[in-house]
């Protein structure tokens, strides 16, 4: 589907940007004109991460005029291996002055605006309102709905990426003209079902690859040329260096963009989502132990004081990493399976944790329906143990 241009041309081009853009100038479809609109074009990228790293220095390398970005986090040694956009410089600064630092670094003739804010409910709209298309490169599906619900809500079109391990995703969405997000995901899934890239892993690479993807969206939609994205979900499979295009058609029961919409306005998206169920929250209260607790039971037990047995319910190759000492690895899908649980011993208190505790509780749920009530886990997981207990360990 063609779509007329986003933006109108910017009045001129100086003799400066001719020079900078002539490999697009040179090009007829995008040619003077298209330049123009993409100098007057103002997008936002939300996150200064994996996405948002290539989408961010391609947009400004095309000549975007204003470039917002959405980034309230600071720059961690492990965000190097995928967030091109910062270095080992800028390992503690935050994400969004570093991102701003590379960008004119790489085009000084962009308009850098900093939203140096976890996006919410609260200054959602303010912030949209400012651009003319949005560019969602976020990783949490709470925020992933909310962008799609305040996109809906404005009438603003945004191109929406995901990527996990070796597989990546693209898609726009413009309730306007075609299906939303929730066209494609009516419902998030299951807390607990979905890992994260920090859970999961990614390819550091796979991020150029789909935030590229996502830029020559924008760079169609802004300019009117080509086919857009909408009403396709393209993914991407990097082992097999194949990408397939699935048709999305707009869903006419849709939540917010359907004929009888039942969401008219922004509702709680953490609760929507759920970071874990209702069983593991119920759970962890009164169930829930810090690393600092944790580690004051490994001195009783070492002095013969307390018996327990601690359970980490990571991956193998996580625990490869790092692990809190006396730690024995039984991965959270043997519990699901109920393989781990005929192995569990009956007269010792078992302890369970995960990266950051997350995971742990829901394996705790498994555990206390299964009759061991009084099974804790750890608060943090790791990371806190890493954080506060033993910073020799590396962290990921």
């Amino acid at each position: 589907m063609s779509l007329p241009p986003l933006v109108e041309p910017a009045d001129e081009l100086t003799i400066d940007e001719v020079r900078r853009y002539s490999r697009h100038l040179i090009i007829p479809e995008v040619g003077m004109a298209g330049q123009k609109r993409l100098k007057n074009a103002k997008v936002l990228v939300i996150g200064a991460g994996g996405l948002g790293s290539p989408a961010l220095l391609y947009l400004a390398a095309a000549g975007v005029g204003t470039l917002g970005i959405v980034e309230f986090d600071t720059v961690d040694e492990s965000n190097l291996q995928r967030q091109i956009i910062h270095g080992q410089s800028d390992v503690g600064k935050s994400k969004a002055q570093s991102a701003k630092d590379s960008i004119l670094e790489t085009n000084p003739n962009t308009n850098v605006v900093l939203h140096e804010v976890r996006l919410d409910n609260d200054n959602v709209f303010e912030i949209f309102e400012q651009y003319d298309l949005i560019v969602d490169g976020t990783d949490n599906f709470a925020t992933r709905y909310l962008v799609n619900d305040a996109a809906v809500l404005l009438g603003k079109p945004y191109v929406w990426g995901s990527i996990f391990r070796f597989d990546g995703q693209v898609s726009v969405f413009w309730a306007e003209h075609g299906p939303c997000y929730r066209c494609l995901y009516p419902e998030p899934p299951p807390p607990g079902m979905v890992p994260s890239c920090a859970e999961g892993g990614v390819l550091g690479v796979l991020c150029a690859s789909v935030g590229a993807a996502q830029v020559t969206e924008a760079i169609k939609l802004l300019t009117g040329i080509g086919d857009p994205s909408l009403g396709r979900l393209n993914i991407y499979e990097a082992l097999d260096l194949n990408w397939r295009a699935l048709k999305v058609r707009k869903d006419p029961n849709c939540a917010i963009c359907g004929e009888n919409p039942t969401v008219t306005e922004l509702i709680d998206y953490e609760s929507f989502c759920g970071a874990i169920t209702e069983e593991a929250a119920d759970a962890a209260v009164g169930s829930t132990i810090s690393v600092k607790q944790l580690s004051e039971w490994i001195k009783l037990q070492e002095n013969g004081e307390k018996d327990f047995l601690l359970i980490d319910v990571r991956e193998p190759n996580e625990y490869e990493i790092n692990k809190i000492p006396g730690s024995v690895l039984i991965p959270k899908a043997d519990f699901q399976t109920g393989v781990a649980l005929e192995k569990l011993p009956q007269d010792k208190q078992l302890v369970f944790h995960c990266k950051s505790g997350v995971r742990s509780a829901e394996v705790l749920a498994i555990a206390k329906g299964a009759g061991f009530s009084d099974a804790v886990h750890v608060g943090g997981g790791v990371v806190a143990w890493v954080d506060q207990i033993d910073p020799s360990q590396p962290s990921y």
